[in-house]
């Protein structure tokens, strides 16, 4: 669709948002000041509630915090938006109030037609319903009518996946039960634009492909799509545009593929490892977590081309887990997930461990071709059920060594991630003779 005949969707101009944020109280040290403080807690705790949506005029105070700042943009019908940064950066606050959840403190955002937006896993929906019954309650929360539900409901169950399970409450759900339903519904409103943030994370990579395959359609049939997403490659696959939020501001705004660019070059540069950062972390079931992982080559020198990567991690359990599996995937510098390895293929069940802390070590096959990686790792039950994720971590560089014949960097490394072995061979006799000129 041409800009010429397309119009704009959406129209963000100035936008802000503020939040009152928790500081310690001060207490009193004497017996006098305590009971004193005793008396006034019930008029403080009421100031303190009214305080939560008030704000000084042009003062920012110790206890305040932008979460948005001076955010502008134009979207026109049909564009794929991808809005990237790092976590804490904003992108979540710009789409709920994008979806009205919530509203700006400062300027304005105009969205021209019906909105559909998946936010949070199990948004709208009630456990101790069924999945049919969740799907009309979600569906209405969207604003479909029932006869628009009904016309669609088999379509949007065959989507999700969940068809033997549509009359189990949703409370024996897995999350990613939970998240393809929620998805399904939310991709099935007959919406001009869709807003999707990052909940996909704990899906399987079928239902990932169906996602996005799904979203790009809609984009290609004239609907808007924004995409909050920490998978860079999904964001230059999907999307035609990107902005990058740093702090809460518009730090760039222009193609998909220059955005992820100004993304990384921006991005700090991490320790080779350590504990695991929060905002490294994607998902937390709560039963299990790795605590901390490592890359560790002597002297942490880059790992040598064609070595193996040695991996180590310390892995905390919650509950008593007999199926626990790890996964590792390791990432280019963009996010593209280039190798994958796991404790299960080893045909072997994995050990059943009891509560505690633990320390794991891994040897990973390396094929990869000189460059910039990171580290992304995973805790699952064996049926595939999600426990814990977490990206970006321990970065670590495949030296580049040797020379090619077109210089010191081999020039066949410059195409792909990794080499793929093979084996070769000449026939004993040839096919055909040619004579010499």
């Amino acid at each position: 669709m041409s800009e010429s005949t397309s119009f704009l969707a959406i129209e963000v101009a100035g936008l802000g948002k503020r939040y009152r944020i928790g500081v310690k109280e001060k207490t009193s040290d004497t017996l006098v000041g305590s009971v004193a403080s005793w008396f006034h807690s019930p008029l403080g705790s009421f100031r303190r509630l009214r305080d939560l949506t008030r704000f000084a005029d042009g003062v920012d105070t110790a206890d305040t915090i932008w979460a948005l700042r001076d955010v502008s943009f134009e979207l026109r019908e049909g564009e794929a938006l991808g809005i990237i940064g790092r976590n804490g950066a904003g992108k979540s606050t710009l789409l709920k109030i994008l979806s009205r959840i919530t509203p700006p403190s400062t300027g304005r955002a105009v969205l021209r037609g019906r909105v559909a937006s998946l936010l949070e896993v199990g948004t709208g929906f009630h456990p101790e319903l069924s999945g049919r019954e969740n799907v009309y309650l979600n569906g209405t929360l969207l604003g479909m009518s029932r006869r628009e539900i009904d016309g669609k409901l088999d379509e949007i169950v065959d989507f999700a996946g969940v068809g033997r399970f549509l009359d189990t409450p949703i409370k024996r759900y897995s999350s990613g039960m939970q998240v393809r339903l929620a998805f399904s519904v939310a991709a099935h409103l007959d919406a001009e634009v869709l807003v999707v943030d990052e909940v996909l994370a704990v899906g399987d990579l079928e239902f990932q492909r169906k996602c996005l395959g799904r979203m790009g359609n809609l984009a290609r049939s004239g609907r808007t799509v924004l995409f909050v997403s920490h998978n860079m490659a999904v964001v230059k696959t999907l999307c035609s545009r990107g902005i990058v939020l740093t702090a809460g501001r518009v730090t760039f705004d222009g193609n998909a593929s220059d955005a992820v660019q100004a993304y990384m070059a921006s991005a700090p540069v991490a320790p080779s490892g350590g504990a695991i950062p929060s905002e490294s972390v994607r998902f937390n079931a709560g039963e299990a977590a790795i605590t901390s992982a490592h890359v560790e080559t002597p002297g942490r020198r880059p790992v040598p081309y064609g070595a193996e990567i040695p991996l180590r991690m310390e892995i905390e359990l919650r509950t008593l887990i007999r199926d626990l599996f790890v996964d590792v995937k390791i990432q280019s510098a963009d996010g593209t997930v280039v190798a994958y390895a796991t404790n299960t293929f080893a045909g072997e069940t994995p050990p059943m461990l009891g509560l505690g802390r633990f320390e794991v070590r891994a040897e990973i096959e390396n094929a990869l071709h000189p460059g910039d990686y990171t580290v992304g790792l995973g805790l699952h039950h064996s049926n595939g059920a999600t426990l814990f994720m977490a990206d970006e971590l321990c970065p670590f560089t495949v030296e580049k060594v040797g020379r090619g014949p077109y210089g010191g960097y081999p020039y066949l490394w410059t195409y792909g991630y990794i080499r793929a072995n093979s084996r070769w061979s000449k026939a004993s006799t040839m096919i055909t003779d040619v004579a010499p000129e």
